[in-house]
């Protein structure tokens, strides 16, 4: 790869850059794949229905802090997903004054079509990867981002 493409010396001292590249390469692919199913969604869209296919229902604040969204943001995106029939507003069975934010069964039978589009995003990244060195790359990526998420 062409460093001089990429608009830094090496990539052991632009981690941050490179890290920020290979997201914006993810969502652009995820985007391009959701566009040629016919689905108007966008890549935070697709987020926030994966989460709560993965993590079951949960409150908006929780979402978007999964999601990174600030509460207008997510207050948007839900609109728009509940629009579309993908996801409801529900009362919390413990506390009525909270609600949490779960999938409809259309929600839920688009996840099973997303799940598809996922994996052929994230394979196509990984494809100049043996299975050792998507393994490692795994586990290097994890033990970076425990590093950050660690106070002490």
């Amino acid at each position: 790869m062409n460093s001089e493409v990429l608009a830094f010396g090496t990539p052991r001292e632009s981690l941050g850059i490179l890290l920020g590249l290979v997201r914006s390469e993810v969502v652009r692919a995820m985007e391009s794949e959701l566009a040629a199913r016919g689905l108007n969604l966008s890549f935070t869209q697709f987020l926030i229905i994966k989460r709560l296919s993965r993590l079951g229902p949960m409150s908006a604040t929780e979402l978007a802090r999964s999601v990174e969204l600030d509460g207008g943001a997510m207050t948007r995106q839900l609109d728009q997903l509940e629009s579309k029939g993908y996801l409801r507003r529900c009362r919390h069975e413990q506390d009525r004054r909270a609600l949490r934010i779960e999938l409809t069964e259309a929600g839920s039978t688009l996840w099973q079509q997303l799940t598809d589009c996922n994996e052929r995003v994230l394979s196509a990244a990984q494809r100049s990867l043996d299975d050792t060195e998507q393994a490692q790359l795994h586990d290097y990526l994890e033990r970076v981002l425990h590093a950050l998420r660690d106070k002490n």
